[in-house]
């Protein structure tokens, strides 16, 4: 179901579900809150969501796919993959300076979360499609151990954004970006895969 598509109550329940799980956190937040907070009547949450897991579910699969639009925000009209791997950090610095940012979501809701819960299946969806962007993009630059490189530059995306939230450290993305050009051009390419990033 699209967005245009939703019922009116459906996105208002989603909307507020989003602004209360990431401000307080989606095991704080009880369902009776969310729909207050959106206005409507209890019914509408079980005709549009089997219960809190689905909610939760939802909000967090609109909080993945906005994140990974962003980041393609920054990647449009980029052809060098090491461009689009350091536009990653772009993106990331454009998340963690807007109003209200509390860290990752996924992170979050997963931090009392059991294991098999609707939390960890999408902190899982997610970090599986960012684990396999750094790869896929560090094989197209042409480094000799892709793997090591993406490995370090996730390393270095997870510390800013848990650097941000928990130091309140506004320069903690710039500083990562840093270093991830330096870990990109230090690197060992392919033998004919090409000049390093300069």
């Amino acid at each position: 179901m699209t967005s245009s598509t939703r019922s009116p109550a459906r996105q208002r329940l989603l909307d507020a579900a989003d602004r209360l799980f990431y401000a307080e956190g989606v095991h704080t937040v009880g369902i009776d809150r969310v729909i207050g907070e959106a206005g409507v009547a209890k019914r509408s949450l079980f005709y549009n969501f089997s219960g809190k897991d689905e909610l939760v579910a939802a909000y967090l699969a609109g909080r993945d796919q906005r994140r990974r639009d962003r980041i393609a925000r920054h990647q449009e009209g980029l052809e060098n993959p090491v461009e689009k791997l350091l536009a990653v950090f772009d993106a990331l610095h454009e998340a963690v300076a807007a109003p209200g940012y509390n860290g990752c979501a996924f992170a979050n809701a997963n931090a009392e979360a059991l294991p098999g819960s609707v939390e960890a299946e999408a902190l899982r969806t997610f970090r599986g499609w960012l684990a396999g962007m750094f790869l896929d993009l560090t094989r197209q630059a042409g480094f000799a151990d892709p793997e090591d490189v993406a490995n370090r530059l996730r390393l270095l995306y997870d510390g800013a954004v848990a650097n941000s939230q928990l130091d309140a450290h506004p320069d903690a993305v710039r500083l990562a970006k840093e270093l991830a050009t330096m870990v990109l051009e230090t690197s060992q390419r392919d033998t004919g895969a090409g000049k390093k990033p300069s």
